[in-house]
């Protein structure tokens, strides 16, 4: 169930921070608030915080600002909370794109960085019908190729844990034992 991807970094000492990272549809924001209420720590969203922050929704900052903008704004609020002591952090599905963040997560002392694998296929099943709240599924003709894009960047997390069959809860324990976090009941 679990795969530590060869080549990648890994990560030491205990978990303090759980970082997840996917393609949308990967199950980021349902593991996440089952994983943070197992180990008793914060559920943050990051596509939530910038909402938050910036007042608006992701699909109005593409529209208005671009996606450079919005990546931007995501960069500084990852990096503002990647010091965050028990936190589970979902990242947008596009967060992993940046270098200096996933740098940060991958080198931050007490971050595990937590790949959730889904098939393309799955993905877009998951995400039928938000199309309105998801840009990234307007640009169709471009889909494929941003997944496989990504990918070989979401394989460089420390831990790589294919969803595509299993429940919401299962993905939740096999982040947990991944992270060598306690927890499991």
């Amino acid at each position: 169930m679990l795969d530590e991807m060869p080549g990648t970094l890994s990560f030491s000492g205990p978990a303090r921070r759980i970082v997840l990272t996917g393609f949308m549809g990967s199950g980021k924001s349902t593991v996440g608030p089952l994983v943070a209420r197992r180990l008793g720590w914060l559920f943050v969203d990051a596509d939530d915080v910038i909402v938050a922050r910036s007042g608006m929704a992701i699909s109005d900052i593409f529209a208005r600002y671009g996606e450079a903008a919005f990546r931007q704004m995501e960069r500084e609020m990852i990096a503002d909370l990647a010091a965050e002591e028990s936190l589970v952090l979902a990242l947008g599905g596009g967060a992993i794109e940046d270098d200096t963040t996933r740098r940060l997560l991958l080198e931050s002392p007490g971050t595990v960085l937590v790949h959730l694998e889904v098939d393309l296929d799955t993905a877009l099943a998951r995400c039928s019908g938000t199309d309105d709240s998801r840009p990234v599924l307007a640009d169709r003709a471009n889909l494929a190729a941003r997944y496989q894009r990504r990918l070989p960047l979401y394989r460089t997390a420390h831990v790589s844990i294919p969803a595509d069959s299993l429940l919401p809860e299962e993905v939740a324990e096999a982040v947990i034992r991944a992270a060598g976090t306690p927890g499991l009941v």
